[in-house]
């Protein structure tokens, strides 16, 4: 073999892309249809005057992520087991029970979604695509070996570029949309509730709990690192993994939202309350290959962030009560990790039967998940910061003033939806 041919070789050995780690498949799951949902809707709402705030929060979300990723693999604990061995068993059992009914809540949402995305491509019953996709999340999650398992969310996430290919089947005004990646602060209570609602669905608490569960695996899968090059070669894996992840969520977020303001918003179509409704409206605006696509996107993303947010209950759960846990591991060594997924996912298709709004409950579900980010973000800051618990893996300064500054803003953005939901 050549120089050249084994020098390609190499590259594409080291190629960060190759093998997705935990911080892609958690930046892929961050665009689920209740997001698809949120970006629509402001694009619809306010055409392209927001675009700016996608990579506004990249760095932020991306080093919040990634200090979670640290101090997992640091300690070869979850998020949930680290909060109660430093600030126990009460603080830490209050947040993660915040966090399943969010989850739930997100569940079912998300269920709802890609149930009516089939519905409108295939026709046939919601209730029945729903049940279908839930049994489908839990028999993949708990029965199909890991590495296996993880190819299909690679897979799925791919789904993702419908919505790349969506924007550029439809009329943006690419001038306005450079011009408004200049922040500028939203004037009007609807933009400044657009702002707080991209804040939430771009930084949400279970993401926190699904790439740290995941890292923790790794972690006890290996030896332990001290420090060394073998620990600096873990560090770059964690950061090259969560920023390219983080990056791959937000240009994905972009494109939905440039199209929904080139097609919903250009044509006054302001109130879109669901992905479906989304779906829905391009039709007749946009074509039905944009229709198609757009739908299809839906489905696969729904597919990739249910498990995970159904993984990260499982994990925090287990983490609290002590129990065996990992997605590597068989159904026969962690039944109860795995019975908590499940029970998850049922829960989020019973809440499909509940007569409640889905946008008023995916509005709770913002609010927990507000009030659960604050101190999550800023115990888990401390944490990592802490050179006696984090080890090799402390997060930097810059990582750290990027987390504090998350907390700050997340802590705003619960004070104005908690406002906003008691009518201050």
């Amino acid at each position: 073999m050549g120089t050249d041919q084994r020098g390609q070789r190499n590259l594409w050995a080291r190629w960060p892309l190759r093998e997705p780690g935990p911080g892609f498949l958690t930046g892929a799951a961050d665009d689920d249809p209740s997001n698809i949902a949120t970006y629509s809707q402001v694009g619809a709402q306010l055409s392209y005057r927001l675009v700016w705030t996608l990579w506004f929060f990249y760095p932020l979300v991306a080093a919040v992520q990634d200090t979670c990723a640290r101090l997992a693999q640091a300690t070869g604990e979850g998020l949930a087991a680290n909060l109660r061995r430093h600030y126990g068993v009460w603080v830490a059992s209050a947040l993660v029970f915040s966090l399943l009914v969010a989850n739930v809540i997100n569940i079912a949402a998300d269920l709802l979604a890609i149930s009516g995305a089939a519905h409108l491509l295939l026709g046939g019953r919601r209730i029945a695509y729903a049940a279908g996709f839930a049994l489908l999340t839990v028999v993949l999650e708990a029965w199909v070996p890991y590495r296996r398992y993880a190819r299909v969310l690679e897979v799925l996430s791919l789904s993702l570029l419908a919505y790349v290919a969506t924007a550029f089947a439809v009329d943006v005004d690419w001038r306005a949309t450079w011009r408004h990646m200049v922040p500028q602060w939203p004037s009007g209570h609807a933009a400044v509730m657009a702002l707080v609602a991209i804040a939430g669905t771009t930084i949400s608490p279970y993401l926190f709990f699904w790439q740290a569960g995941q890292e923790a695996e790794r972690a006890r899968a290996r030896t332990s690192l001290s420090g060394g090059a073998a620990a600096l070669t873990e560090r770059r894996r964690i950061s090259t993994d969560t920023y390219l992840g983080m990056a791959f969520s937000q240009v994905i977020g972009f494109f939905i939202m440039v199209t929904a303001a080139a097609t919903l918003g250009a044509h006054g179509l302001r109130h879109v309350d669901t992905a479906e409704q989304a779906a829905r409206a391009l039709e007749p605006l946009a074509g039905r290959f944009t229709f198609v696509v757009f739908a299809v996107g839906m489905i696969g993303t729904g597919l990739l962030s249910i498990p995970a947010l159904a993984g990260a209950s499982g994990y925090a759960v287990a983490d609290i009560c002590g129990w065996r846990y990992g997605l590597g591991v068989p159904v026969a060594g962690a039944p109860r990790f795995y019975l908590v997924i499940a029970l998850s996912v049922l829960c989020g298709l019973m809440l499909n039967h509940v007569p409640i709004d889905a946008m008023r409950a995916l509005y709770l579900s913002a609010v927990l998940n507000g009030l659960v980010a604050v101190p999550l973000l800023g115990l888990t800051a401390h944490l990592a910061g802490r050179a006696a618990v984090s080890g090799a893996f402390t997060s930097t300064p810059v990582q750290r003033a990027l987390v504090w500054l998350t907390t700050a803003l997340m802590a705003c953005a619960a004070l104005l939806l908690l406002g906003d939901s008691v009518g201050l």
